[in-house]
């Protein structure tokens, strides 16, 4: 394979992994906290169509707070040049005063209580004990594409931090750094799933016993001893939901089907897959409609191109 074909693949799964979490993000909303199997239910045959179906306050298409924050974090990294964490966190706080449609309580706590970037999270689980939710791999997409060309360190790293800024517990930052590295490693065509070991070994070790199980290969989401709001869980379904099927559009029907935050678990899954697949997997008929609004940032609203265009950036040196 020349330079230029690798170079080439290489956009193609990021632009997949980027995309691919909106659009997984998008037709999970309607669904959320809804029972298990209810997408197949309603949409019983893959590519009938329909399935951007909104609902539940969201239109069709829509995407929810994981996007949001998403697209924020990619454009700090963008307009400051560097991972500016006072700046992520300013960006978070003005989108979470415009009152978006969906915001998680404990990001909105961290978000809206008035205490400095750096100790706003770390003061909210001192307080709760309680920050171990899924809200940082679900946004992690953008970043995880930024940074995979520095190489593994560097990607787990910058994962960590960005969690830190709305989520206090470790627990929470391990599991944006797993995903990150997956990412990464789907980027370069190898396969994510036969990284998972090693993967592993470079997460904390206070941490590494409760991830092995959630991401072992004879796991099922219906072993999960928490919500799959919890990061844990949310992770191990993603990858599970990769493991399991053979294309994008299976690996996120698959995620969404597991019923609970629909959203974030196929948002997750969605980057995974979308990394290992390219964006050519993408259906049309689900980035047609997708548009993303950003609160607090006048009338904006990102379609698929932008988003593409945004990856795309994400990508140069």
């Amino acid at each position: 394979m020349t330079a230029g074909s690798r170079l080439a693949r290489l956009a193609e799964r990021a632009l997949g992994a980027v995309l691919g979490s909106a659009v997984g993000d998008a037709p999970g909303a309607p669904f959320e906290f809804g029972p298990e199997g209810a997408f197949s239910a309603r949409f019983p045959h893959p590519g009938g169509g329909g399935e951007m179906c909104g609902g539940g306050g969201w239109d069709p298409g829509e995407a929810t707070d994981d996007t949001q924050l998403a697209v924020l974090t990619a454009e700090s990294l963008l307009d400051r040049g560097r991972l500016d964490l006072p700046d992520v966190f300013t960006r978070f706080r003005r989108w979470a005063a415009a009152d978006p449609k969906d915001i998680g309580l404990q990001t909105e706590a961290v978000l809206t209580g008035g205490d400095p970037w750096d100790t706003a999270a770390a003061r909210h689980f001192q307080a709760s004990q309680r920050a171990a939710g899924n809200g940082a791999p679900m946004r992690a997409a953008p970043s995880a594409v930024h940074f995979a060309r520095h190489g593994s360190e560097a990607t787990m790293t910058a994962a960590r931090r960005l969690s830190a800024l709305t989520h206090g517990d470790p627990a929470a930052w391990e599991g944006a750094a797993a995903l990150h590295e997956l990412v990464r490693v789907a980027l370069t065509g190898a396969d994510p799933l036969a990284a998972v070991t090693d993967t592993l070994s470079a997460l904390h070790p206070a941490h590494r016993e409760r991830y092995a199980v959630v991401l072992a290969p004879d796991w099922h989401p219906d072993r999960a001893t928490e919500f799959n709001g919890a990061v844990w869980p949310c992770l191990g379904s993603a990858v599970w939901a990769l493991r399991t099927t053979g294309s994008y559009e299976e690996a996120v029907r698959a995620a969404i089907d597991l019923g609970g935050d629909t959203d974030t678990v196929a948002a997750v899954t969605g980057a995974l897959a979308g990394a290992v697949y390219g964006l050519g997997a993408i259906p049309a008929r689900w980035t047609e409609p997708l548009h993303v609004p950003l609160p607090g940032f006048g009338e904006r609203v990102l379609r698929a191109g932008d988003l593409t265009q945004l990856a795309g950036r994400l990508l140069a040196p």
